[in-house]
């Protein structure tokens, strides 16, 4: 591939990767916007902890959230983060993603407290920071190490917050399981360098 058409990559890349979440956070809020038209329909989309019925909202429940404050709550971050993510290539993005949100759901589903509700994005959120962080030091990739710093920096403090179970209102047990998730996603779904071939 000649540095002309490497660039083009690069730059297609970075704007599917904008588009993509740019595209992804517009739905978050279209959808609270039709939960709230339905009079809060969308609400039962979340995750009723350990009733059967309850597992095909494992997915649904990361893109419903409960009243327009919340959605704020999680979009910058999830627009930064999946941003960030979608970088590296939008298959290993999708399937990253495709095992934090099922790996928290079905988790939400087995500890959270009886008779709550559980939805939101933010397992994700802390999912994507958990991949982020780990991942450039798992591949060995300078420019991943340094993002993974540079989301410490800027939301390492809210992460932590997040995990506090003092928090009334706030599931942090979706929290910690999507945080392990995306960690586990960067093992998971680490590149390995290419071989070089040798001649002897």
């Amino acid at each position: 591939m000649s540095g002309a058409s490497a660039a083009w990559s690069r730059r297609g890349r970075v704007r599917f990767a904008a588009g993509l979440m740019a595209g992804w956070v517009a739905l978050l809020w279209l959808l609270e916007v039709a939960d709230v038209v339905s009079g809060h329909a969308l609400d039962g989309f979340g995750i009723v902890p350990r009733t059967p019925s309850e597992l095909v909202d494992v997915l649904p429940s990361a893109f419903v959230h409960f009243g327009f404050a919340h959605v704020a709550a999680n979009s910058v971050p999830l627009l930064v983060l999946g941003f960030l993510a979608a970088l590296g290539g939008i298959r290993r993005f999708a399937a990253v993603c495709a095992l934090i949100v099922v790996a928290d759901g079905l988790g939400v589903w087995l500890v959270a407290p009886a008779h709550s509700n559980t939805a939101g994005a933010s397992g994700l959120v802390f999912g994507l920071f958990g991949f982020l962080l780990v991942s450039g030091f798992v591949e060995r990739r300078p420019l991943g190490v340094l993002a993974g710093v540079l989301v410490t920096a800027v939301w390492g403090g809210s992460i932590l917050a997040g995990l506090a179970p003092t928090q009334s209102g706030v599931s942090w047990q979706g929290h910690l399981i999507g945080l392990a998730a995306g960690v586990a996603a960067a093992f998971v779904f680490r590149r390995r360098p290419a071989r070089r071939e040798l001649r002897a």
